[in-house]
């Protein structure tokens, strides 16, 4: 049987003497869509900085594609498939469109960077209208699509989204959500970090964590999911971690 393209186990993140994910264990499969929700302070940004590199693990292991990236810098797990989109909009205010999608991805050859970039302004179009445009001048949710679009640029195999619909007007939302819909559509998996409930519109995979475990497996598909979702939220003492999942 292959093994899952993302496989964490036993993961255990501190912060000094917090502990901030207690022995996490999921698993990411190939062109997967896995929908991650627990409130804030739950761990869930943790989660994904310590799938990227950018925290380090205190126990526990991290295979993308059956290799450990355990101890590996940022670039080094980005240039093997994995491209994290961090909460905040961190635009490069500055510099246009344009030139914010194409500032990563150095190890990309030029023929494969030319399909992706027009693959991402395929997903947003309002994108293609504003290349030349200062990306500061943009609206919160065209800014939102630059982070998105510039994650493409890595030609990932796996997106890790965070809070992508944070401060966002309803409609952009939807609009967000067609883009991640389709993105699967490209065979790129997408690992999606949210606290709103409107995430579960998505066909996939539903985790729940909450205090640093995950305390909740299911699908987005599940009857009654939303109110099953809504007692894990209000779980004020999870007890167990629901571990591997498939």
């Amino acid at each position: 049987m292959a093994k899952p393209l993302l496989e964490v186990g036993g993961l255990t993140v501190r912060y000094g003497e917090a502990t901030a994910l207690r022995d996490v264990a999921l698993t990411v499969e190939t062109g997967e869509r896995v929908i991650l929700l627990g409130r804030n302070g739950a761990g869930k940004t943790t989660l994904l900085n310590a799938i990227s590199g950018v925290v380090p693990i205190a126990a526990g292991t991290i295979e993308f594609g059956g290799v450990s990236v355990v101890g590996r810098p940022v670039h080094a797990v980005a240039a093997v498939g994995v491209a994290q989109v961090s909460e905040g909009r961190r635009v490069f205010p500055t510099m246009s469109v344009r030139d914010n999608l194409l500032c990563g991805g150095g190890w990309i050859g030029a023929a494969r960077r030319r399909e992706l970039f027009e693959q991402s302004l395929d997903l947003f179009p309002k994108l293609r209208e504003r290349l030349a445009q200062d990306t500061g001048t943009l609206s919160g949710g065209e800014r939102q699509m630059v982070l998105i679009a510039r994650g493409l640029m890595l030609d990932p195999q796996l997106l890790l989204l965070d809070e992508a619909f944070q401060g966002l007007a309803p409609v952009v939302i939807d609009e967000v959500l067609a883009a991640v819909e389709k993105i699967s559509e490209l065979g790129v998996a997408t690992l999606l970090v949210e606290q709103n409930t409107k995430a579960l519109n998505l066909p996939g995979r539903v985790l729940i964590l909450n205090a640093g475990r995950l305390v909740f497996s299911g699908r987005s598909t599940d009857p009654g999911i939303l109110e099953q979702v809504k007692r894990a939220y209000l779980d004020e003492k999870p007890t167990a971690n629901v571990g591997t999942t498939t």
